[in-house]
């Protein structure tokens, strides 16, 4: 008699497991398709959308047969993420819109069907607004977990923007071939000559007569990359004008390639986007001009 009902008790709770294991198998077959659906719903939402960033890079203007004269700019979103902003008509703004480094931005945007980096984001012009700028004193905490000291490891982690702590080790200027400078020229040309006749008037464009390149040092060793940074073109025109080409390209030496290096500097890195292992500066951060203490 005891036997027997051992057994009975014994097959009722296996009856009760293999029914709880079930439920679990279940549950854990919903909670996939659950979280599947919602990835999906992520990745076709994320198509497109509106975000908020902080500008870190305002590279210097290239003129283009597809988009004419753009800015590539690039910002950290609230939670510190890069987004690479591309194309910006800058000239064709309006002064409201007009936005420079450590302002914050409100944009829609969608993916670009021609841009494969993760980061790129086509934006939607007319969305763009300035809603604030960030302060002077949280600027160094808004950036600390950025910094990064090695580029290949970017590249290997799929990322192409960068804010790099580099060894500075050269800066220089190399002067453009006449026609270099004259492709430069011709392209904003045909650009402008097929503008509407009933748009914004175009300022006119002087391409800059030099090439800016670094020399540095990283952890994965020596790297060579053109600077495009808009402030260090903008410094030589303006330089140029008040002093004279010659002591206008001496000073943007002295203070890129030896004031900066000596105050402690980063450089903001992209990718180019044809050739995804070729670096570029994009970007110039002097170190004294934002809170150093909270960086290291």
């Amino acid at each position: 008699m005891k036997i027997a009902i051992a057994a009975s008790w014994l097959t009722t709770w296996r009856v009760k497991v293999a029914s709880i294991l079930c439920i679990l198998q279940l549950w854990k077959i919903a909670e996939s398709r659950g979280r599947l659906q919602g990835e999906r719903m992520g990745e076709q939402a994320a198509n497109s959308g509106s975000d908020e960033a902080i500008v870190i890079i305002k590279a210097a203007p290239q003129v283009g047969k597809r988009h004419g004269e753009t800015v590539c700019c690039a910002g950290l979103d609230l939670y510190g993420r890069w987004l690479r902003l591309y194309p910006v008509s800058f000239r064709h703004l309006e002064e409201r819109q007009k936005f420079g480094r450590w302002d914050r931005i409100r944009f829609k945007w969608r993916r670009p069907p021609d841009d494969s980096r993760t980061e790129s984001r086509r934006v939607d012009q007319q969305s763009l607004e300035v809603v604030g700028k960030l302060r002077h004193s949280e600027r160094g905490k808004f950036l600390a977990n950025a910094i990064v000291h090695s580029l290949a490891k970017e590249r290997e982690e799929g990322r192409s923007l960068a804010l790099l702590k580099p060894e500075v080790l050269e800066f220089r200027a190399d002067k453009k071939t006449e026609t270099e400078l004259a492709k430069e020229q011709s392209r904003f040309d045909v650009i402008r000559s097929q503008s509407d006749m009933f748009a914004k008037e175009v300022t006119p464009y002087h391409p800059c007569p030099y090439f800016f390149r670094y020399r540095y040092r990283t952890q994965d060793g020596l790297r060579e990359g053109t600077c495009q940074d808009w402030e260090v073109e903008a410094t030589f025109f303006k330089w140029s004008r008040e002093y004279g080409e010659k002591k206008a390209l001496a000073e943007i030496c002295r203070v890129f390639g030896e004031e900066y290096p000596e105050r402690g500097m980063l450089l903001a890195m992209g990718t180019h986007s044809l050739y995804p292992d070729v670096w570029l500066v994009n970007g110039v951060i002097r170190l004294d001009q934002i809170q150093q203490g909270s960086l290291f």
